[in-house]
């Protein structure tokens, strides 16, 4: 698809059909929840390429990359900080192959995912630490043929805003999605309301802003109100 083409596709003003999650549907494919789902990427291919057709098959115009924890911290936890590059490369890679065998016009997400440490001053990774990270990664989506990019589930607005703000430093002409989850009281773990985050994250270069998981359909339509 052309330049831009997610943007063209909000503009139609018309739902979008994502896909959804991938961790799951590989843990229901017999991978335990202790082993490094983005390193099946290289190792394990055509599994992760079997879930992204899955997902098109019912209907999904935009797939996420396997990659959620493929940052450098989250991947030191197996020995892996080492094939950030490597591992995001081969998620984008297996997932154009996934559109390619569906002959359909299907757009790759890049997906980014929390760090997995905590930002200062709640714990020891500095801002700037974190930005570089996210960098890494998102260059290697970037470098491997993203449509666009999607920062998930994460808890942290500031480090939200670091995300953003990597993106748009080494990829600055792709749209960029922001979600974060909410607790029950309708504010974040760290206790920044919906408004806050919708407007920080806006000024980060965020294109489109939103909420997953939190406490389901209910509370994300009460917050998503909130944010606009």
């Amino acid at each position: 698809m052309k330049e831009n083409a997610f943007i063209q596709l909000l503009e139609v003003n018309q739902p979008i059909l994502f896909d959804g999650a991938m961790g799951t549907m590989l843990n229901q494919r017999g991978v335990d929840f202790e082993e490094c789902f983005d390193e099946l990427n290289l190792t394990r291919p055509s599994l992760v390429t079997g879930i992204h057709r899955d997902y098109i098959e019912a209907g999904s115009q935009v797939i996420q990359t396997n990659t959620f924890g493929a940052n450098r911290y989250k991947l030191a936890r197996h020995g892996l900080e080492d094939k950030v590059v490597e591992i995001n490369a081969a998620g984008v890679q297996v997932a154009r192959q996934a559109i390619r065998d569906s002959h359909k016009d299907v757009l790759v997400a890049g997906d980014m995912g929390p760090l997995g440490v905590r930002l200062a001053p709640f714990g020891r990774v500095q801002p700037e630490q974190a930005r570089e990270a996210f960098q890494e990664q998102a260059a290697a989506l970037a470098g491997a043929g993203v449509d666009l990019m999607i920062v998930e589930t994460v808890t942290d607005l500031v480090e939200v805003c670091e995300a953003i703000a990597a993106i748009r430093q080494v990829a600055p002409g792709l749209p960029i999605i922001a979600s974060m989850t909410f607790t029950r009281d309708d504010r974040t773990l760290l206790g920044d309301d919906p408004g806050k985050v919708a407007r920080d994250a806006r000024k980060a270069g965020a294109d489109v802003v939103g909420v997953n998981c939190s406490g389901g359909p209910n509370q994300i339509l009460r917050i998503l109100k909130r944010m606009r």
